[in-house]
């Protein structure tokens, strides 16, 4: 979208996902993130295949700068220390109090650059009982009970994408965005504290308001009965999602796209209450009828009657699609990169355009000199930095 965080400088600092996620959303925005890592290694996600941009690495990190500071260094953190009084976030996903025995926490850098914006990822929370606690995402999801929404009990097996990570990381950015416009109006840079399982705990509010409501706690199946939601396999073994919601006509017109009056007439089905009531039996029921045509026909037919449906498309379907391929939603970044050939844009548009960068994510170290010279810093003290391994 429109670049409305143009100007915006932010420190990004940890390597896994909810940071670097948060920092991705915030470039997309337009705003300039710094990507500080290690000298040695850089950010561990870079070689997760053996080179340094592993498809993991180039999937948070488009068109950032990379610029290696060894922050244990006392010579790095006055090289951090410089960074920050130019900077408006500084957003880092370490173990809580990393950054304050390195004297680099929030009240350190609030009184060089009371303007910035402090913005902490963890796994749960700043102090309490569990904040030493090593957290990835399958422990926030499972902490928070989100995974109770999605696991089948009978046969409990973790699948699907790092959501807890990607959900921290949407929540901070949001977070972030907010504190930016608040100081606008006041001046004042803010901190900003972010569990992960607080995160995964509020993306479930409808659940929980559910149990809270009734006392009961809801199982992975709830929400598809209530929303009358179904995947279905078909004759060629495509599968097609349908989402039927409330509205009388959709499950009516699904009758007749599928020729089957007789289910609208079972007293199991004949109610919307029964139908949610008897969602296992129902799935059944239309499973043997989707079973006995291919997708395509039934796309035909869902498409005819204004059923609400999609195919359950694999990745390379995706990139197929001819409402995907309208958007635009995938592009290549210029210049092109080992593991960078293609990327998935953000999904927002403002005034109808997309104006996020295609640049690709940095090598290594790659604007190290650039940004130290934009702080003051002469050539000659960026070698002297750099043979005492700060850099």
């Amino acid at each position: 979208m429109n670049r409305h965080l143009a100007g915006v400088r932010v420190l990004e600092l940890g390597n896994f996902i909810s940071g670097p996620y948060a920092g991705q959303l915030l470039a997309e925005l337009g705003a300039e993130v710094i990507k500080v890592e290690r000298p040695q290694g850089g950010d561990p996600f870079r070689s997760f295949d053996g080179g340094q941009f592993s498809p993991q690495f180039c999937a948070y990190n488009r068109g950032k700068r990379s610029v290696t500071i060894d922050i244990n260094t006392p010579a790095g953190r006055d090289v951090l220390l410089k960074l920050v009084e130019g900077a408006d976030v500084l957003l880092e996903n370490f173990r809580p109090d990393v950054l304050n025995r390195l004297g680099l926490g929030w009240e350190v850098l609030q009184q060089k650059n009371p303007r910035l914006i402090y913005c902490t990822i963890s796994g749960f929370g700043p102090d309490g009982p569990y904040a030493d606690r090593p957290a990835y995402d399958t422990v926030a999801q499972s902490m928070s009970g989100f995974f109770s929404q999605l696991l089948d009990p009978e046969r409990p097996r973790i699948a699907g994408p790092a959501m807890a990570d990607a959900i921290s990381g949407l929540y901070a950015a949001l977070g972030i965005a907010a504190a930016l416009a608040g100081r606008a109006k006041d001046g004042r840079g803010h901190r900003l504290d972010l569990a992960m399982v607080e995160a995964m705990a509020a993306f479930a509010t409808e659940p929980f308001a559910g149990f809270f409501a009734t006392g009961r706690a809801p199982g992975p199946y709830d929400r598809a009965a209530v929303s009358q939601s179904f995947a279905l396999r078909c004759a060629d073994d495509g599968m097609i999602g349908l989402h039927l919601s409330s509205p009388k006509k959709f499950w009516e017109s699904l009758l007749t796209a599928i020729e089957r009056p007789d289910l609208g007439r079972d007293p199991r089905f004949s109610s919307r209450a029964g139908r949610v009531s008897n969602y296992p039996a129902l799935c059944d029921a239309l499973g043997q009828v989707f079973i006995r045509r291919s997708r395509s026909e039934w796309e035909q037919r869902m498409r005819q009657h204004d059923v609400p449906h999609a195919p359950i498309y694999s990745f390379p379907e995706v990139l197929e699609d001819q409402q995907i391929a309208h958007l635009g939603t995938f592009y290549t970044p210029n210049p092109a990169r080992q593991g960078a050939s293609r990327a998935v844009h953000g999904p927002l548009w403002c005034d109808r355009r997309r104006d996020e960068p295609d640049l690709p994510p940095p090598a290594l170290g790659e604007h190290t000199d650039q940004q130290l010279r934009l702080i003051g810093l002469s050539d000659e003290k960026i070698a002297e930095l750099r043979a005492a391994q700060a850099i």
